[in-house]
């Protein structure tokens, strides 16, 4: 249900305390082995240099960049097809002066150099060799810097990362414009057999959607992790599943047509606000928000480096930003969320999200609670 009195006092009592210097600290976790660092919280810079997150001018973008470095984070990952190029040019001059203090992760493998972008559809894809670094270069050129700490090829198919592509990252990494690598899976692709690759392959990094009420491309991807012991680490985004767990979706929430939450069916949200009520208890009488125990609940998670939440504004920013400063969960707080998990949270209705995309025909959800999207 949408937030009562209560709970907007609760919001209020954790935003003073951010607003507080000496009550903000910021944690900091290894992608993977690989030596680079990133913030606790991380700011995922699609919301800049597009529209499809709300309206802002340059100057709101920058300052909602350097209030995020205020706040501590330190983990900034854009991606060449945001706003084709812009949102690399934004995150280039807001860190400019904090090259040195700041990790910066970038995605390649759309071509919207050639073609125009219609909508929130997905463009063409490139992940051949030649392109994977002419693109790389492209970025460089944009954010005006000589290196990425992190390099993810964005949205690549299981069978487009052939031992060529591999080949080229390695050879990335070895002439210094590249630290780390990665793997961002979505919607339009597949998920399950790419995450499985990426561990199986040593990628440092595999970003997928995670939160607590869409978890299962989250759990395959640690169980593999551990089945194999690899040092991939997970980096979740959508964290508060849309609008859900950071209560920005409410019963009275009228969501248009430019926005990107739209895409979700009625029944998501309708189910959503159930579960919402049945976490309440991880807001701990005020210790944190929904939207921080959303995070604090992907950071109990070992093989989680880092979370990017959706920042629409600088208060988003001072709440989320301040999640890695409220208290870890417990066990007995964890358990309680699987159990709530595993009884679908109470609720007896469908979500209307039964499906999940698949890039090898259905193969890799075998034994999974989903149908292939498409069937």
């Amino acid at each position: 249900m949408p937030p009562d009195s209560g709970v907007a006092a609760l919001g209020a009592t954790v935003l003073a305390k951010c607003d507080d210097p000496e009550s903000r600290s910021m944690n900091h976790r290894e992608l993977g082995s690989s030596g680079v660092e990133v913030s606790e919280v991380g700011f995922g810079a699609w919301v800049v240099g597009t529209d499809w997150w709300g309206d802002r001018t340059r100057e709101q973008a920058i300052d909602m960049l350097h209030h995020a470095v205020d706040r501590g984070v330190t983990y900034f990952d854009t991606g060449d097809v945001y706003g084709h190029g812009d949102s690399e040019e934004l995150v280039g001059e807001a860190l400019a002066e904090y090259r040195d203090e700041v990790t910066v992760s970038t995605k390649v493998g759309y071509d919207f150099y050639n073609n125009p972008q219609a909508g929130h559809g997905e463009l063409p894809k490139r992940v051949d060799p030649e392109w994977v670094e002419t693109a790389l270069d492209r970025s460089l050129d944009r954010l005006d810097m000589e290196y990425v700490d992190l390099l993810m090829l964005h949205n690549a198919n299981v069978d487009e990362v052939d031992a060529d592509v591999l080949e080229t990252l390695d050879r990335l990494q070895e002439s210094g414009r590249v630290d780390a690598v990665g793997w961002a899976l979505g919607p339009s692709i597949g998920w399950l057999a790419e995450a499985s690759k990426a561990v199986e392959e040593g990628f440092d990094a595999v970003q997928l959607v995670f939160n607590v009420f869409e978890q299962t491309p989250g759990r395959h991807t640690i169980e593999a992790i551990r089945e194999l012991d690899g040092d991939t680490s997970v980096i979740p985004r959508v964290p508060h599943s849309s609008g859900l767990l950071n209560e920005q979706v409410t019963p009275d929430t009228e969501l248009g047509k430019g926005d990107h939450r739209a895409h979700r069916p009625d029944e998501w949200y309708e189910t959503g606000w159930e579960k919402v009520d049945a976490l309440r208890f991880l807001e701990r009488d005020g210790e944190r928000t929904m939207g921080q125990a959303s995070i604090q609940w992907l950071l109990a998670h070992d093989e989680v480096a880092t979370v990017t939440p959706t920042f629409r504004t600088t208060d988003d920013v001072d709440e989320w930003a301040a999640a890695s400063d409220t208290p870890a969960l417990t066990d007995e707080e964890f358990a309680r969320v699987e159990d709530l998990y595993q009884d679908n949270f109470g609720v007896d209705r469908d979500d209307g999200m039964d499906a999940l995309r698949s890039s090898v025909g259905g193969e890799d959800l075998e034994g999974v609670d989903k149908q292939a999207a498409g069937d």
